[in-house]
């Protein structure tokens, strides 16, 4: 039977693409407080400030490409049932090839109704004040905010639960809900924490390996072996 392999990626997984993030240094995004540009607060104290915000970072995401993480990631479903499920807004999982992503904070390239969040619509360019859908609705960053519900979390706990492998990759692990994720892991599961600066994790885990390295430089160490491990199990 094709073993299931679930991988938990952060920002750290895009960093080598050239997509900053904030949690590196200062806690500022980009120059921002992040709740000035990442919370319904800040949209409605000033929203065109969160719309330039998000218009610069669409921009950006247009001009960068994925990178050898992202494409390991993708090869990787040639030998296990893969499920990807990240707290990152790009698409660059998608781009390299990856099938079956979770988005659990939104998605950068795509916008959404004010007073109906189920209608979202794909989005590539600027979005201004003015911008209607159809109906007629205001539009606002297809964004999962701090201070929201993350309306893909049961659905990423679900997949967890099956997993055989789990991979996480370019964690903080300091966002919740997306941080208790792995906790639903079987107790059987094989799981890989790649990151150049790893968070403790308790030891409850049977079979944890802790590589402490770049996206790209840990997949590279662990895709030979975890293949082979995928076929022995």
């Amino acid at each position: 039977m094709e073993k299931h392999l679930v991988v938990l990626s952060g920002a750290g997984m895009s960093a080598e693409s050239g997509i900053k993030t904030f949690r590196d240094a200062d806690g500022l995004w980009e120059g921002h407080e992040v709740m000035e540009v990442a919370s319904p607060e800040g949209w409605h104290n000033n929203r065109e400030l969160v719309l330039d915000f998000y218009n610069q970072r669409r921009r950006h995401l247009l001009e960068v490409t994925p990178n050898k993480g992202h494409r390991i990631l993708a090869d990787l479903q040639n030998d296990f049932k893969m499920s990807i499920i990240t707290q990152n807004v790009d698409d660059l999982h998608e781009r390299a090839g990856s099938q079956n992503v979770i988005h659990l904070h939104g998605e950068l390239l795509k916008v959404r109704s004010e007073i109906a969040p189920e209608m979202v619509l794909d989005w590539t360019t600027d979005l201004n004040s003015s911008d209607r859908n159809a109906e007629g609705h205001a539009l606002r960053p297809d964004i999962v905010w701090f201070g929201e519900a993350v309306p893909e979390m049961e659905r990423a706990i679900n997949v967890v639960k099956e997993a055989d492998f789990v991979l996480v990759i370019g964690t903080s692990l300091q966002v919740y809900p997306a941080a208790s994720l792995m906790d639903y892991a079987p107790k059987r599961a094989v799981i890989y924490y790649i990151d150049p600066k790893p968070a403790a994790v308790a030891a409850t885990y049977q079979q944890l390996k802790i590589i402490p390295e770049k996206a790209s430089r840990g997949l590279e160490m662990i895709k030979e072996e975890l293949i082979n491990w995928g076929q022995t199990l």
